[in-house]
Order: structure tokens, then C-alpha cells, then sequence
């Protein structure tokens, strides 16, 4: 019998779900990484973990509501596994749509005084190395966790999948960090808002390729919005590079 990666371990009566308790750890890392960095550009750390605790909450909500939302087909014939997310099933985009839009709204209110590129450019590369861990640590361990079949050597064993599997988790993880090292050697050459803008377009652009080259589900409502869904942040970090370098140049016209 074929050995694949471990989904669950089991303690006396009790079942850990690696899938779980990855994500946990990732989550600390992340938390204590992002408090550092902001400490370390002289940001009042205070708000911060209110700020985390509503952002993880309602991210949680949406990467399982996107999940289910795009692999309706699946979960209308087994509700019961609607709730089940020790299994998998949390979308990145949607943890992202959830994430966002309460974390910026809750920072404008008990950060009102910090520019938002700087909060931005002080949290992005923490949510990018926690990405880098989180693939390694959440999804390696979930059921079917793994990209198209493949013969070639680097493939891996998968629960829930026949045949060798491309290690998606763990290509994404290492993209992922990659982007991290780029990241922080950048900012400290790049004036503000430009490590986040670099962060939209690379990590947009990767997770979309990935998706399609990777995984290969194609016509896959899911794969289709992922892909939609980094395209459109690429585009939209490639956006605000344009932005940053016009205001940069009206402003050394105005200097001459």
C-alpha cells in the first residue's frame, strides 16, 4: 500500500486534525510576526489583536463560504460535510474578500493617525511569509491536497487522490517565501507603497498561474475565479505601482 501524507493523528480518544492545527500554528506565527513589525516602525501595537481577532473570524467565514459557494455541486449532495473543515476546503480569495475590508475599515477607526501604505507595507510581508507556512503546514496535510497526476519524481502521495500528485502546497510555499525574501530586501530600497504594490502584483499573478498549470481544473467554477481573482489583484497592485510613480514624479517636478 501506496504511503501518503497523514491527514489526522490520534491521542488516546481524541483526533487531530493536521490541517487544523497547521493553520493554528500558522495563525501564532503570523500574529507574533505582524506585532514585531509593527512595533519595530514605531506603530501602537495596542489595537492589534483586536484588529486580528475580527479579521481571522470573519476571514475564516469567507474562505468556507467561497469554498462552498464554488464547489456547490459537491456539498449540495453531502451536506453533512458543509461544516466539515478539518477536511479542507478554505479559499484563499475568499479568506482574503473577508479579511480586507474589516481589517482596513477597523484600522482607519483605532489607527487614525497611521497612513494606510505605511500600515500596509508594515503588515504584507508578515501575511506573505505566513502564506509560505501556512501552504507547507495546512493544505499538505488535508485530503486531496495535491495538483494534477504526474510520473515525475517529485510527485507525492496524497489521501483521497490515485496516483503520484504535483506537491502544490508545497511549490506554493516555497513561491511564497521567495516572495517574502524579495520583499523584505525591497523595502528597504522602495519608498512607500511599493512592497505592497510588488506583493499584489507577484502573489496575484503566481497564485493564477498556479491554478492553471498546477492544478488543471479546467472549467472548474473554483479554479475560474481563482484565476479571475489573481488576475484582477495583479492588476490591481500593478495599478497602484503606476499611481506611486506619477505622484513620484509630480512631486520631483515640484521640487526642481
Amino acid at each position: 500500500m501506496t504511503a501518503t501524507f497523514p491527514t489526522s493523528l490520534h491521542v488516546g480518544p481524541f483526533t487531530l486534525y493536521l490541517y487544523g492545527v497547521g493553520l493554528g500554528v500558522t495563525a501564532y506565527v503570523t500574529y507574533g510576526y505582524v506585532t514585531r513589525r509593527l512595533r519595530r516602525r514605531g506603530i501602537d501595537v495596542v489595537p492589534w489583536p483586536r484588529i486580528a481577532i475580527y479579521s481571522l473570524l470573519v476571514g475564516l467565514m469567507g474562505a468556507r463560504l467561497a469554498h462552498v459557494a464554488t464547489n456547490w455541486s459537491y456539498y449540495r449532495d453531502t451536506p453533512t460535510e458543509l461544516i466539515a473543515v478539518w477536511h479542507g476546503g478554505l479559499s484563499s480569495f475568499g479568506a482574503l474578500a473577508g479579511a480586507v475590508p474589516i481589517a482596513l475599515t477597523l484600522s482607519r477607526r483605532w489607527w487614525p493617525t497611521v497612513r494606510l501604505l505605511d500600515l500596509l507595507d508594515a503588515v504584507v510581508p508578515a501575511l506573505v511569509a505566513g502564506w509560505a507556512l501556512g501552504r507547507v503546514l495546512g493544505p499538505q496535510f488535508m485530503v486531496a491536497g495535491g495538483g494534477h497526476e504526474t510520473n515525475q519524481w517529485f510527485g507525492l502521495y496524497y489521501e483521497g487522490q490515485l496516483g503520484k500528485r504535483v506537491p502544490v502546497p508545497l511549490i506554493q510555499g516555497a513561491e511564497d517565501a521567495l516572495l517574502w525574501i524579495t520583499l523584505l530586501w525591497g523595502e528597504k530600497r522602495w519608498s512607500r507603497g511599493i512592497t505592497t504594490a510588488v506583493a499584489m502584483v507577484v502573489w496575484g499573478a503566481v497564485r493564477a498561474i498556479d491554478e492553471r498549470l498546477l492544478l488543471q481544473q479546467s472549467g472548474h467554477v473554483g479554479s475560474l475565479a481563482v484565476q479571475l481573482t489573481g488576475v484582477g489583484l495583479a492588476v490591481a497592485g500593478a495599478t497602484l505601482l503606476l499611481l506611486l510613480r506619477t505622484r513620484r514624479i509630480k512631486s520631483e517636478k515640484l521640487t526642481l
